[in-house]
């Protein structure tokens, strides 16, 4: 048997327990699915996927072309239709 090397992080609750429900439709352990992140990690020489620092940065509508626009309105319909979105009903203020 191959050894092992134990890893701890923390994360928030909410993540884990989404990620953990779509592991399990995959059949997959969280413990399998680090280990295939962190393989490509070391295959790739860099993290498997793009990482965007302007995920949170607020977009100008002047800024936007038409195309541009219409494709910002199209991602954020399919973020809510996935479920990616928080509904501003459910905002408490």
């Amino acid at each position: 048997m191959a050894r092992t090397a134990n890893i701890m992080t923390k994360v928030e609750p909410e993540i884990k327990e989404r990620a953990e429900a779509v592991l399990h439709q995959l059949g997959i352990s969280m413990s399998t699915a680090m280990t295939i992140y962190l393989k490509q990690i070391a295959i790739q020489g860099k993290i498997p996927f793009e990482i965007s620092s302007s995920m949170n940065t607020p977009i100008a509508l002047g800024d936007l072309s038409d195309e541009e626009f219409d494709e910002a309105m199209d991602k954020a319909a399919r973020s809510y239709a996935n479920g990616l979105c928080t509904d501003i009903a459910d905002f408490k203020i």
